[in-house]
């Protein structure tokens, strides 16, 4: 929903801030007061082409911007997403857009630079425009699939399509990879299986070539290492330093004995001191042995096999050479080992496997066969009420003569794609006997309009889909009475639960409005300038007697207006 558009320095408007309601806003005014400004400054703003006549005389800048409360659409919320602007539903989407008087243009999403395709992009799927020169939406045939599904209610048959389409889509891959691995091992067997050969040969291990490149380390450094261990032994002195050690034991021992035969007390200091001393000697004669024994386990350590290291050295050159024929890396080869053999298994058994694929593609078109054409009779259906409720409503909006219809052509190269088998294009014949042809093939602004509103009044039986903004510009043009009376009705229909705004000259439309502004325009400080009064109910019924008499509103026409109004 619209909720404000501010205006500055564009064309007769200098300074313009509108607060916009919902349901049906009429804009009336006399010829040339600016109606139209008000709709180019909003055009401005939804990233339509950017002029720089439309900058004001004598100002160095324009600029519109467009408030609009986000939908709770979330086809809608995603496509602004993926064009790097975040809003959620509910919240403010802000579209601005400078204009210098030089021509150059800037544009802005929620105060955030932005290009003007995307811009127009966001602005087209939150604003429909219809009028005497453009109309917005039902020209692109492209958005024609869309409308009919929404009229029909045809979520559930879309979805079983696009579901299908989704199987069909993978089943058909497989079948293709599986073809494509299969003509790439064939091209390519005998290599393959030389390959293979070579690798099973090899029987490469996952992690070989660390674990051995560590072992070469190892046993390049073992010679060495038995030196060191070897000049660690004869520092520790061997058995000499044992024997030594046992000695002492042995000399302290006597000490004890010789002093305890004297008659020394045994708690007498002097044979306490040779009792340690004999303890300590004893403690180092055990860890003396512990550690010549733990060097000696040391050196058996490093007793390798003869011709470890050239076996080692050999078998690493090995892989190696195989990663430099097969440009990978060491570590790959058994996955390559793998990958070799289970190519050669398609080429024996990737017949069989290629018919069950061919057989899983052939169902899963099938399925998609049938959900089409349940979609396509639905859409059919859908098509005939559509087309009864479009008749229906050009009689009374003065298109009597027109015909309309919903025609179908199969998609290109009879393509199965996630939203059906064919093309959707409403189509009219504007007179009898004239051909169908698409929908600007109508030659008059004003009958493309009611066309517009015709099939908006037809579309809008759905009440869970979502309504853009629509803006119909003087759809009752060449009308009167009866006719206008029919459009004004009509754009008030389409504005329950939505927003219309229309630009008119018809007080049959404007007096079906909820909100009515009047444009109108003055010379202020010799210059003129545009503005906007959003008149009260008193106000309204003036303008509307203004629209039935012209210049002297007459008793008459105020009681005309009043019955309008009712």
């Amino acid at each position: 929903m619209l909720t404000a558009l501010s205006i500055r320095d564009i064309v007769l408007v200098d300074v313009l801030d509108l607060e916009v309601e919902g349901g049906l806003t009429v804009l009336t005014g006399e010829t040339g007061a600016g109606k139209s400004i008000i709709l180019d400054a909003l055009g401005l703003a939804l990233g339509a082409r950017a002029d720089a006549g439309l900058v004001r005389a004598g100002a160095k800048q324009a600029s519109a911007t467009a408030v609009f409360t986000a939908p709770d659409d979330p086809a809608l919320l995603e496509m602004i997403a993926e064009r790097g602007f975040e809003v959620s539903a509910g919240g403010d989407l802000i579209l601005r857009r400078t204009l210098t008087a030089d021509g150059r243009s800037r544009a802005f999403v929620n105060d955030q630079p932005a290009g003007v395709a995307a811009l127009r992009e966001i602005g087209q799927a939150l604003v429909e425009v219809h009028g005497q020169h453009e109309t917005v939406g039902l020209l692109d045939w492209k958005t024609h699939r869309g409308l009919l599904d929404n009229y029909g209610g045809l979520q559930p048959q879309l979805a079983g399509v696009a579901a299908a389409a989704d199987r069909l889509k993978a089943a058909e891959r497989a079948v293709a990879d599986l073809k494509a691995a299969a003509a790439e091992a064939a091209a390519h067997r005998e290599e393959l299986e030389q390959n293979l050969a070579d690798l099973d040969a090899l029987d490469p291990r996952a992690d070989e070539e660390t674990e051995l490149a560590g072992e070469r380390a190892l046993l390049g450094a073992a010679e060495k290492a038995i030196a060191d261990l070897s000049d660690a032994r004869a520092s520790l002195g061997g058995d000499r330093l044992s024997r030594n050690l046992a000695a002492a034991l042995r000399a302290v021992e006597h000490a004890r004995q010789r002093a305890g035969q004297a008659g020394a007390d045994p708690e007498h200091p002097l044979l306490q001191k040779l009792a340690a001393a004999a303890e300590a000697i004893d403690r180092t004669l055990v860890e003396a042995e512990e550690a010549i024994a733990c060097v000696d386990a040391a050196a058996d350590a490093f007793d390798f096999e003869p011709g470890r290291l050239d076996r080692a050295e050999e078998r690493l050159f090995a892989l190696r050479a195989a990663a430099r024929k097969l440009n990978a890396p060491v570590e790959l080869l058994p996955t390559l080992r793998l990958r070799f053999r289970e190519q050669l298994r398609l080429i024996e058994d990737g017949a069989e496997a290629i018919v069950a694929a061919d057989r899983a593609a052939s169902a899963a078109r099938e399925a998609y066969d049938v959900a089409a054409m349940l979609l396509t009779s639905a859409r059919e259906a859908a098509a005939e009420r559509l087309t009864t409720a479009v008749m229906g409503e050009l009689g009374p909006l003065k298109l009597d003569r027109a015909r309309f219809r919903v025609a179908f052509e199969p998609m290109p190269g009879g393509r199965r794609g996630p939203s059906g088998v064919e093309t959707v294009r409403f189509e009219i014949a504007t007179n009898a006997g004239a051909d169908f042809g698409p929908l600007d093939a109508i030659a008059s602004g004003g009958e493309l309009a009611r066309f517009a509103l015709a099939m908006k009044a037809a579309l809008a039986g759905r009440e869970d889909q979502r309504q853009p903004v629509m803006i119909f510009d003087e759809v009752d043009q060449g009308v009167g009475g009866a006719v206008a009376e029919a459009v004004g009705t009509r754009l008030q229909r389409l504005s329950h639960g939505g927003q219309v705004l229309v630009v008119t000259h018809s007080p049959q439309v404007a007096a079906r409005g909820h909100a009515h502004w009047k444009v109108r325009k003055a010379d202020h400080a010799g210059l003129t300038i545009t503005t906007v009064d959003a008149l009260d109910e008193t106000a309204r019924r003036e303008e509307i007697a203004r629209m039935l008499s012209g210049a002297t509103i007459t008793d008459e026409a105020r009681a005309a207006a009043r019955a309008l109004i009712g």
